[in-house]
């Protein structure tokens, strides 16, 4: 499932996210791509550990706690710590790649399994030209370029690529996800019936069939649920 989840850091949150970029130092970013993907990766990004991805987390982990939107499609049990990423000037681009299967929680010491992939834009669009995340779907190649603060989530199957940037700078924050639902095709079944539950109690009153319902939706998660 790709998803568009908007206004995931407001923008008080948002200047402040940009006033930390801005003091920011950058590294090449290789560091953290896998031996195929580092052959095709020419971008720029912070230091995982240093003061300034850590002030940065610190303001976009409790903004994915709270949003409800990411927390119904993405059903996440663990979270590899947010990185951010910087395109433009002579480190422009990144090709064709598959993101790695396992990643490290350095932090707690964990192995994450990368079922969803997310970008979260701090820049916006007309700050900086190209640099479309490009997403292999099985409906075709989607582009997506987003206001900064806005979110796309994405299958960690996926093949996918930034394109160059030619102007201005591209400025994001990525990260995995390890669902509590391993299968992409039994979250989206979740999600929509989630959605539709939403829909349905803002428009009736309390009544058994939106209980009963609600009822199956807990029940399925429950059987396909790791936690």
């Amino acid at each position: 499932m790709l998803l568009h989840i908007p206004q995931v850091l407001p923008p008080d949150e948002l200047q402040r996210a940009r006033a930390i970029l801005d003091a920011a130092p950058w590294v090449l970013g290789q560091v953290t791509a896998g031996r195929q993907a580092a052959l095709v990766k020419d971008n720029e990004q912070l230091a995982q550990q240093g003061e300034h991805a850590k002030a940065l987390r610190a303001l976009i982990l409790p903004a994915l706690d709270r949003n409800t939107l990411f927390f119904s499609a993405a059903l996440p049990r663990r979270i590899v710590p947010p990185l951010f990423n910087r395109y433009g000037g002579e480190h422009a681009s990144y090709g064709k790649h598959v993101d790695n299967a396992i990643r490290v929680n350095n932090e707690l010491g964990q192995r994450v399994r990368t079922d969803i992939s997310a970008t979260l834009f701090l820049a916006n669009p007309d700050d900086y030209e190209g640099g479309d995340l490009v997403i292999d779907d099985t409906f075709g190649e989607k582009r997506v370029k987003l206001a900064a603060g806005d979110m796309v989530i994405y299958p960690g199957t996926s093949v996918h690529r930034v394109e160059p940037v030619t102007k201005g700078h591209r400025l994001a924050c990525f990260f995995w996800i390890e669902s509590m639902v391993r299968s992409d095709e039994q979250r989206r079944l979740l999600f929509d019936l989630d959605t539709h539950l939403t829909r349905l109690r803002q428009q009736h009153d309390h009544d058994d069939a939106l209980v009963g319902l609600t009822g199956t939706y807990h029940n399925l998660l429950r059987m396909w649920a790791d936690v």
